[in-house]
């Protein structure tokens, strides 16, 4: 079962990864939400990051470590 975020207007949001290249031709992961299970779905949340919610939108967001 995909890893699934309720946000404050009561959508309920799937997790999401995908592999990307950058221009540069590094390669890197990017974590999304999307309303519907997709191929690429997570099962869990990643360690070292959080949700956090948009106030403007609502949508959620991954949020990794802060740098001290």
């Amino acid at each position: 079962m995909a890893y699934s975020h309720k946000n404050s207007k009561g959508q309920t949001y799937y997790l999401h990864s995908k592999n990307v290249t950058l221009r540069g031709g590094r390669k890197q992961v990017i974590y999304y939400f999307a309303r519907q299970v997709k191929p690429g779905a997570l099962d869990e949340l990643p360690e070292g990051k959080s949700v956090v919610e948009s106030k403007r939108t609502g949508l959620p967001l991954v949020k990794g470590k802060t740098k001290k």
